[in-house]
């Protein structure tokens, strides 16, 4: 930079250098001090700072392994920190790795709680256990808290409390027994929480927030016992985990999006069938319901316990061809304001109680189940190209009365039949035949350089 670019640079308004400074990599920030006193004495209140070991020390060049390199990188980051003093700071990120001294980070980790931080996200890939700091578990300042992956809480006492934490991160982080139950009370105004790669501790759950808005759960180890969730204000629910022994409360007034992706063990199964129609129950308020392929063959095993899903306006089911659709037809009866039907696969195990909501088995009378769904949009997924697929297509579209537009998509990353010469063609051919036919649009997509898109005239 010319001495007349810098001069016209140093005339912007003092907050404007300072927001430029705060997008800048801490490094390359912290460089432009040397330029100018003044320059200096703003970097000094830059209330944002990011700091990334990788990007220090260039490991694609080998260079981390060098003596010294780590040093200089942990002096770099103290020099910072001492050039800022007690300046507020808003933005704290800090990545690094093996070779970094813990206990200088948890010195930095205190510096900024101390000068009042408000989101503070860390990664630490420690070869050894690395537990967070106590200073931070009772923060007055907090708002947003993304610890990392892989940390333990194990410093954090029963005296925890985080007034004004509304973003809390948390994967694969390892509690203490019950430390987990006290979390959530010590956090009044949050509002999201993700909880990846949970491993349970403790044998009974209960996730019990009045402010919390939305919730992702993740585990690869399964709940040991019950999960209760008293969140009478959630409004969208994430919830990825294997089916729990009960569901003793299920406070879900105010779903409007929900998301249950169960893993069922061959323990668990029997139990499954009263288990989960509780946690079914209590999402029946949701407007958006996403259902993965296990999750709606949990539903096949009690049918009879369908709940009303009156607020209902979009339905995303995936299934696989091991499994049947024995829970489709109630569950489209139970559905009367569906608006907006995505299926992830068409084909399916053809058993006798499918029902008339698909043409596996010839009947006298078919379609009566589609005649009095009030669906004006589907959208299937995966689409194959096989014949059984097509007569699908046409079933959906005989029946269902209210029905405007329907969207085929074509995966080319996955099995299809269109590898066939002329193939494409042909069902091209047909599936133009039922667009002229129909009242509906239909929407033709091959996720590939390939595109058609038919309507009707």
């Amino acid at each position: 930079m010319d001495s007349e670019k810098m001069d016209l640079f140093s005339k912007l308004p003092d907050e404007v250098i300072s927001h430029i400074l705060s997008s800048l990599p801490t490094k390359e920030a912290a460089s432009t001090s040397v330029l100018a006193k003044k320059w200096r004495y703003l970097f000094a209140f830059v209330p944002s700072l990011d700091f990334n070991d990788s990007d220090f020390l260039h490991p694609q060049e080998g260079k981390r392994e060098k003596d010294g390199i780590l040093r200089s990188f942990m002096d770099f980051v103290d020099r910072v920190l001492a050039l800022q003093g007690a300046s507020p700071i808003k933005k704290f990120s800090l990545n690094v790795k093996t070779g970094v001294d813990p206990d200088r980070v948890d010195r930095w980790i205190c510096n900024v709680l101390q000068r009042g931080v408000s989101h503070l996200a860390l990664f630490m890939d420690f070869e050894e256990e690395y537990s967070l700091p106590y200073e931070i578990s009772v923060s007055k300042t907090l708002v947003e808290l993304k610890p990392g992956y892989g940390v333990d809480l194990y410093l954090w006492d029963d005296d925890m409390f985080l007034p004004m934490l509304k973003t809390l991160v948390l994967e694969s982080v390892e509690f203490g027994r019950g430390q987990f139950q006290t979390l959530l009370p010590a956090c009044p105004v949050l509002e999201e929480l993700m909880l990846l790669n949970m491993e349970w501790k403790d044998r009974n759950v209960i996730l019990s927030s009045s402010s919390l808005k939305n919730l992702k759960i993740t585990s690869e180890d399964g709940c040991l016992g019950t999960l209760s969730f008293d969140t009478p204000n959630l409004v969208f629910l994430d919830y990825y985990d294997y089916v729990a022994e009960d569901y003793p409360i299920v406070n879900l007034k105010n779903l409007v999006e929900v998301g249950i992706n169960l893993v069922l063990t061959a323990d668990r199964i029997n139990r499954a069938r009263d288990n989960v129609w509780k946690l079914i129950h209590g999402i029946q308020n949701a407007e958006i319901f996403h259902i993965s392929p296990v999750t709606f063959e949990v539903l096949s095993l009690s049918c009879e316990a369908m709940p009303v899903f009156k607020n209902l306006t979009t339905l995303n089911i995936r299934t696989v061809m091991q499994q049947g659709w024995q829970a489709m037809p109630l569950l489209l009866k139970n559905c009367p304001n569906l608006e907006t039907l995505y299926l992830g696969g068409l084909l399916h195990t053809v058993t006798n109680k499918c029902g008339d909501v698909c043409d596996c088995i010839p009947r006298k009378k078919k379609g009566r189940s589609l005649m009095a769904c009030p669906v004006n949009k589907i959208q299937i997924q995966g689409f194959r190209g096989t014949i059984r697929e097509v007569h699908m297509i046409k079933h959906f579209l005989d029946f269902c009365p209210s029905l405007k537009e329907m969207e085929i998509i074509v995966e080319t990353k996955e099995p299809t039949l269109f590898e066939i010469p002329k193939w494409l063609e042909i069902v091209e051919d047909t599936l133009m035949q039922y667009n002229e036919m129909s009242s509906c649009t239909i929407n033709y997509r091959v996720l590939a350089p390939l595109y058609w898109r038919w309507t009707r005239k």
